[in-house]
């Protein structure tokens, strides 16, 4: 499975998004491998989505989700501490807790492969404090 950022779905269900194309592409592609993304990744693209585009985007985007677009990762409890290390070593970026949950995520499923908009960061940062991410998303 390959992890997904907000800026992807975003870009995906936002036609004037710069990476609309490019995220079109990208899930047609990888849509075999599925995809998988975390809670407090949803929680950010429903909340931008009905702010930049429309409040039905979020709904149908929920709606995309709850019919298999992608698996939701359980985020526990016991994974906080490391959420909390990661945003204080990222803190010049600064790392928010969706993408210190992609990391965390990341390490679980020991998969560095996402879709993501965001270059710097995930050009920045490394899971298993050493692993690089490959954001299939701006390489294709």
């Amino acid at each position: 499975m390959i992890l997904a950022d907000s800026g992807f779905w975003i870009a995906l269900g936002n036609r004037g998004d710069r990476h609309h194309q490019r995220a079109l592409h990208a899930a047609r592609k990888y849509s075999p491998e599925g995809f998988v993304t975390t809670w407090p990744v949803l929680t950010e693209v429903v909340h931008l989505l009905a702010h930049r585009v429309h409040v039905a985007q979020a709904v149908t985007f929920i709606g995309d989700i709850e019919h298999g677009a992608a698996r939701i990762a359980e985020f526990a409890a016991d994974a906080l501490p490391r959420v909390a290390a990661l945003m204080r070593r990222y803190a010049n970026l600064p790392m928010d807790l969706a993408d210190a949950s992609l990391v965390v995520l990341a390490e679980e499923l020991d998969e560095g492969r996402i879709l993501s908009t965001d270059a710097r960061d995930f050009d920045g940062y490394r899971w298993k404090n050493r692993k690089p991410f490959v954001n299939l998303l701006l390489a294709d």
